[in-house]
């Protein structure tokens, strides 16, 4: 089996879009619902980049649910928070931390066209203590229901495709923010990893009919 040239050309396309500076980080999103639904908008929206932590045990990918999103958006998880949360300010991220408080301000007032990591806590406490001091803003959806809140799936997509908007408007999709360097080296990774599970696929096939 290999990739054909179409593949390969679908597969550059996405990467051209790729926001390799608008990116995702899951504080102990638990549910493997919601972890599934968050990497399928991270897709969706160009987003490259998604780190999570995660304290429970099992697999938290549901690939009825991603529909197959989760091999196109490279997960990894943090294990020293510090050391991550220093790297990003470092390289020039502003940190927002969904989180309801006196000091919280409308999502829409941020200007998500600059290097953004978006945290999104976990499903019942929300983002812990531990990640909270490293945000630079904590932001809100407004909401004018009984409820002080959405799923966090629902809100990590409210939010980058609120991000998505401003992007788009800066015409910051239609020029590519990987290097070509780095858009083949990934192109190679998927590629690999398509080929990799294509082989796993047939010789469990051929071991049934065995």
């Amino acid at each position: 089996m290999f990739i054909t040239e179409k593949r390969l050309k679908k597969i550059k396309k996405v990467l051209e879009k790729r926001q390799k500076d608008l990116q995702v980080f899951t504080d102990n999103v638990k549910n493997q619902h919601n972890f599934s639904a968050i990497l399928r908008t991270c897709d969706a929206t160009g987003v490259l980049y998604l780190y999570y932590r995660f304290l429970g045990q099992g697999n938290l990918i549901n690939e009825e649910i991603t529909m197959g999103s989760h091999k196109w958006v490279i997960h990894t998880k943090v294990k020293d928070l510090d050391k991550f949360f220093k790297q990003k300010k470092e390289e020039g991220f502003q940190i927002l931390a969904t989180y309801l408080s006196e000091d919280s301000i409308d999502f829409r007032s941020i200007d998500y066209t600059k290097p953004t990591l978006i945290v999104v806590g976990n499903e019942i406490q929300g983002v812990s203590k531990e990640v909270l001091k490293y945000t630079d803003k904590k932001i809100i959806i407004p909401m004018y229901g009984m409820a002080q809140s959405l799923n966090v799936s629902v809100a990590t997509a409210v939010i980058l495709y609120e991000a998505q908007r401003q992007r788009e408007k800066k015409g910051m999709y239609d020029e590519p923010s990987l290097t070509e360097k780095e858009i083949n080296q990934i192109i190679k990774k998927w590629s690999t990893d398509d080929v990799i599970k294509y082989k796993m696929q047939e010789n469990a096939i051929r071991h049934i009919k065995k």
